[in-house]
This record gives C-alpha cells, structure tokens and sequence, in this order.
C-alpha cells in the first residue's frame, strides 16, 4: 500500500474517532490520548498529523461546511429541485434527513456553543444569507423572487425557512424530544409549511 494512501487512511481513522468523541463527550472532555486510544493508533501519530486537538476539531467543522454545498446534501438538493416557496415540506423532510444523517456534526455545533462561545461556527452562519444569495443569482430560472412578498428579501425568507425546520428536528432527533410541538412530526412539519406560507393573524 503506498505510504500517501495508509496517511489519508490513518488520517481519517482520527477524525472519525475524534468525531465520535467530541459529539459525545464534548471537547474540553476529549484528550488527545482518548482520541489516539479510538483510533487504535499513538498520540504521536495525532500531531503528525495535526497540529493539536483544536486544529482536529475546527477540521471536523469544515468538513461539515464542505458537504453543505455539495449538491447531493439534503438541503442543497431539494432547493436546487425548485421546492421554495411552493413545496415548503419537502424543505422540511430535507432538514430532517440533514439532521439524522449528519447527526454527529451536528452536536459539534452545540458542543462549540457551550465551550467556544460559537468561536468555530461564526463564519458559517455570518455567510449563510449570502450563499442563498448566490443560489438566487444562479437560478434565476426559478423566478423565486417575483413569488415572495415585496417586503421580505428572497434569500432571508429561505434562511429563515431552512432555520426554522432545521431547529424543529435538532429538538426531534438530536435532542431526542419527539411531538414538542404537541403534533406528530408530519402534522408539525405541515403546519410549520402552513404558517411559513400564510401567516399566523387572521387576515381582515
């Protein structure tokens, strides 16, 4: 086996172990020993390869924004299939698909919340309204300005769209709290779709 492939496979034996861990257990709770001793490997092998567990941790969290603009991520799919604003459930099913299949980095998020202060995960959610912006620009084809209110910009009410589910299965599947807004997770996601669309207040 040639040396540069036994690298990127030992390599990427410690960000598994490192992901499992620190969406566990948290960060300041995971040493670099634990994260070695998951992997099978040394601690020496650790800061060969990286130069120390931040570095490992803030590693995780780009990969996690590198999938999110791959086209076969959930919620990049389903945008791209022209489902804002006219199918806001399939939004939803996508946020959920998002959560269970990314799970574990998920939790990295709240595990940099509590012990970063969000220091990681500024940049993502600074850029966000741009990146929806830029889907805008490129799909113009979608004509998804010309069916939103006047008022409220395109790219907000898509973040805002993809916030609100994303949140509502964090609390379902990462949380572990099923039925918190007193619903089934269809009925929920419909009414969600429902208020997104019309509004709360009775018109006049």
């Amino acid at each position: 086996m040639r040396q540069e492939v036994r690298s990127e496979r030992s390599r990427g034996a410690l960000l598994d172990a490192a992901l499992a861990l620190f969406s566990r257990q948290g960060y300041r709770a995971t040493s670099v020993r634990d994260i070695a001793g998951q992997a099978g490997t040394s601690t020496g092998s650790v800061y060969h390869h990286f130069r120390d567990k931040e570095t490992i941790f803030q590693t995780l969290l780009d990969q996690f924004w590198a999938a999110s603009s791959r086209p076969d991520f959930p919620l990049s799919r389903v945008f791209e299939e022209g489902a804002f604003p006219d199918d806001l459930p399939a939004i939803g099913l996508a946020a959920q698909e998002t959560i269970a299949t990314w799970r574990p980095y998920i939790a990295l998020i709240y595990v940099d919340v509590v012990e970063f202060e969000g220091r990681h995960i500024h940049r993502f959610y600074a850029d966000l309204a741009q990146r929806y912006q830029e889907f805008l620009e490129r799909r113009t084809d979608l004509g998804i300005p010309s069916r939103v209110r006047e008022s409220i910009p395109p790219a907000v009410a898509m973040v805002l769209t993809t916030r609100i589910f994303v949140y509502y299965f964090v609390v379902e599947v990462l949380f572990g709290v099923p039925n918190h807004y007193g619903l089934s997770r269809d009925d929920a996601t419909r009414l969600i779709s429902d208020i997104l669309t019309r509004g709360i207040l009775r018109q006049r």
